[in-house]
């Protein structure tokens, strides 16, 4: 193994930097202490749902903060069927992406964060088409396999297991899981695979999370027999922290960004109820726990523990965190000799190694001197210990991770000093890529496909580079493990963070994800190379379906730098008839073959993502004819339509609000408002005259869906004549579509719109339909879900002056980078419908 070693000596003089959002947290006294009384807690709860967003902060926050209760957040789903406020990521990426902004939440209110390997396959209004989907067995095994990983006194559902078809099917299928599970956790024969690494485990009781909202308001609920339900107030306040527990729950509901669920803080009392459905109901109706040993009782020999922690806890000096370190360490070691109970003397060791750490002041980093690297190459590290207290303490060595090399050191370390050293380690040549785990394999509509057993639930993938850090604190060993980093000065933002990725030594991105060819013309495809490591050179080759061409076959390529980038351009020829498949670049270097994109997910909210994924585009050859050329698009929430239709060769122009005059729009054959437009933007509302100027002026302009919520003007104000919002939706894709106007022009030009062109459609037909509207719009379409009435809503044409005015909630936001056939028909025949003749 190669390494480099030194050690240097450095007194801390310079001032505290700024940390940025990524930075790793530093412990405030008021946090330590209340650290230190969540050491006698024993009790565990976990909350229980569907989805990012559906977990109620303030229970959680509440169970953490007040009741010093572990608590957990298991999310059925990752959140990857939604829509995104703040960016263009959909599906597996915008599953990312809602899975950091959980963990962010629970960094604010204290909880912890678990998964199933369901998969959010969009809106679902049964629970039997959602058990269907995700394979009910495998869900249900992953709830069991969370209950015996957590070891909940208490579960607490979000939802009721008895409202099947009256609420979002993978809500109510959340309950119903949890409800088989409560027993099934407890039952060796139930999944025994997974007692190699977890024992059976029965909670004591199951709760419903009901609340006015489930009796139709406030006034219906205050009715309600609540004999069966227990009521707590999460509204306290809480000095050491300076905040009140609704606040906490605010600022981390509002982590779901993406989701527009920023939140507004409340104080003063505010009551929760739990309706029981399986266990005791406590006597003292408002005691979650009664009768459940929290303390170190329910350990044989803990109790000793308790009453030191109790001293600990009665003794805490915020000046001097460090004078608690002693009998912290003595604590620590009477848990080490305890016998292992299967889960809590792990959990509290694990605990009170972080309180000790954080008394000391124990500064602790390991930083890579690039933030990536790949399998086989060396990797530079700078590691920078302080020890901010008088507590004794030397540092016997470091041991680097997954390699095990050890570097023997013994430095006593002194109080306020700052010791650095480094190492130059050599990465194993089978380290695995930086990615999800979960998006390794191919998955199923329904569920990811994660086959060890271990990574099943995690939030994230574990790093693989580590150092541990070997101590001896007040003569006890202790060792403390810290994940590579790395980190740099951004000139506006500081001291900026981000994860240590392995990553492969070329990547190939393809510029769009589908290209669509709506005659025989050629098109170029351009591939980007991106070098994970210097010095690269090969050759790149497109691979195509059978009955296209390519030009040239393979071309040539070096790339010299890290970080280099080459554009690589290859003429994709289509064939005659209309016809879909893949293209996927392979790049070649010597006898290895790498066929990988770098995807990166960068928000400030969490820390940046590094995704490797299989690198593909979708190539459809259809038959389209268009009308008219320039289009004008106003971002809503954000989209790829604009890229989509100059796939199919519209000249797309982006436009702000000031371009939003009469004199500007006049260009435009059609200008499109973007998906959420009037959710997101509350300056549009006053462009509305010019919009409709412009339609008055003959122009076409089509409103795609906008949510009831969050609206910037009322919804009879959207279109030129009134229509009301509503929730109507159509979330089965395969669903049929009957045509109510057959003879409309937008169904009629240039293209003749056939049941084919609702064939192979993603996820949804279409959301948020209008469920009343004005005589003067036509109703063009109609669909419905299995079992329910017809929504007619979902595209609303209305001739206003010489032009037309168009509302659509199908989801071609979407259908289009998906590379749906007929959604291009479709949607260039609205773009076209003021070319067409009168009707």
């Amino acid at each position: 193994m190669l390494y480099r070693y030194s050690i240097v000596l450095f007194i801390l003089l310079m001032p505290a930097l700024a940390l940025r959002a990524q930075a790793p947290k530093k412990q405030t006294s008021a946090d330590i202490h209340l650290a230190i009384k969540k050491l006698n807690v024993l009790g565990s709860a976990l909350y229980l749902a569907a989805h990012p967003d559906d977990e109620n902060t303030r229970l959680i926050a509440w169970l953490s903060n007040d009741k010093k209760i572990n608590t957990a957040y298991l999310s059925l789903t990752r959140g990857d069927g939604g829509q995104n406020l703040i960016g263009t990521e959909i599906r597996e990426l915008l599953g990312v992406l809602r899975t950091q902004e959980l963990l962010a939440a629970r960094r604010v209110d204290g909880g912890n964060q678990m998964f199933s390997r369901a998969n959010d396959f969009g809106y679902s209004k049964h629970p039997d088409e959602t058990l269907k989907i995700w394979n009910k067995e495998e869900v249900l095994a992953d709830v069991v396999w969370a209950i015996r990983k957590w070891h909940p006194d208490v579960i607490i559902n979000r939802f009721d297991h008895r409202r099947a078809g009256k609420t979002h099917g993978h809500h109510t299928s959340s309950a119903l899981l949890s409800v088989e599970a409560f027993d099934l956790a407890a039952d060796p024969t139930a999944f025994p695979e997974q007692l190699r690494y977890v024992n059976v485990w029965k909670p004591r009781r199951l709760f419903y999370n009901t609340s006015w909202w489930r009796y139709g308001g406030r006034e219906a609920f205050a009715k309600v027999d609540k004999s069966n339900m227990v009521s707590v107030d999460v509204g306290v306040y809480y000095p050491l922290l300076g905040k009140s527990n609704n606040e906490i729950a605010a600022e981390s509901r509002s982590m779901h960004k993406c989701q527009g669920f920023g939140s507004i803080g409340s104080r003063g009392s505010q009551q929760e109820y739990m309706e029981i459905v399986k266990g005791d109901l406590p006597k003292d109706r408002g005691d979650l726990f009664e009768g459940i040993d929290v303390s170190w009782n329910r350990l044989p020999g803990g109790a000793p523990i308790g009453r030191l922690i109790e001293k600990v806890d009665a003794e805490f000096d915020d000046t001097n965190p460090g004078a608690s370190v002693p009998d912290l360490v003595r604590a620590m070691n009477m848990i080490k000799a305890l016998p292992d109970d299967g889960y809590w003397k792990q959990v509290k060791l694990g605990e009170i190694k972080k309180v000790i750490e954080a008394c000391m002041g124990l500064y602790l980093e390991a930083v890579a001197g690039d933030y990536s690297a790949t399998p086989g190459q060396a990797v530079e590290l700078s590691m920078e210990i302080v020890n901010r207290s008088p507590v004794r303490a030397i540092l016997k060595s470091a041991r680097y991770l997954p390699n095990e090399v050890d570097t023997t050191l013994n430095l006593t370390l002194e109080n306020n000093q700052v010791y650095r050293f480094y190492k130059t380690l050599t990465l194993p040549e089978n380290a695995p890529y930086t990615n999800a785990y979960w998006l390794n394999e191919k998955g199923t509509l329904g569920m990811y496909r994660v086959d060890d057993q271990t990574l099943r639930g995690l939030p994230e993938t574990p790093r693989v580079l580590k150092v541990a850090f070997d101590f001896e604190i007040e003569g006890t060993p202790m060792t403390i493990v810290k994940e590579v980093v790395h980190k740099r000065r951004d000139r506006v933002k500081g001291e900026v963070y981000r994860p240590f990725e392995i990553t492969p030594p070329v990547f190939a991105n393809i510029e769009t994800d589908a290209f669509i060819f709506a005659n025989n013309a050629p098109q170029t495809v351009s591939v980007m190379l991106k070098a994970g490591a210097p010095d690269l050179s090969g050759t790149v080759e497109l691979c195509h379906p059978e009955n296209w061409r390519v030009e040239p076959e393979k071309t040539d390529f070096q790339l010299t730098l890290k970080g280099e980038e080459k554009l690589v351009r290859f003429t994709l020829y289509p064939p005659e008839n209309q016809e879909e498949g893949f293209i996927s670049p392979i790049v070649r270097m010597g006898d290895k073959s790498y066929t990988k994109k770098l995807v990166t997910i960068e928000y400030d909210h969490i820390p940046t993502q590094t995704l490797v994924l299989n690198s593909e585009a979708k190539v459809v050859k259809i038959d389209l004819k268009k009308a008219g050329e320039r289009v004008g698009y106003v971002m809503g929430a954000g989209d790829k339509i604009p890229e989509s239709l100059r796939q199919i060769g519209y000249e797309v122009t982006l436009l702000e609000d000031h371009d939003l005059t009469p004199e500007n729009l006049q260009s435009f054959d059609a200008v499109i408002l973007g998906i959420r437009a009037y959710n997101t933007n509350d300056r549009l509302r006053f462009r509305q005259k010019a919009l409709f100027d412009y339609v008055q002026n003959g122009g076409t302009l089509i409103t795609q869906y906008i949510t009831t919520g969050g609206l910037t003007l009322p919804s009879a104000e959207i279109g030129p004549y009134p229509f009301k919002l509503s929730h109507d939706r159509v979330s089965v894709e395969e669903a049929e579509v009957r045509f109510l106007k057959p003879d409309h022009p937008v169904l009629n030009f240039p293209n003749k719109i056939t049941q084919k062109d609702f064939e192979g459609w993603v996820q949804e037909r279409g959301l948020y339909f209008p469920n009343e509207w004005d005589p003067h719009y036509e109703a063009i379409l109609s669909s419905n879900d299995p079992g329910e009435s017809p929504k007619d809503g979902g595209l609303l044409v209305a001739k206003y002056g010489k032009g037309y005015y168009i509302y659509t909630g199908y989801s071609w936001f979407r259908e289009l980078p998906a590379g749906v056939p007929g959604a291009y028909r479709i949607f260039a025949n609205m773009i076209s419908i003021g070319k067409s003749e009168k009707p």
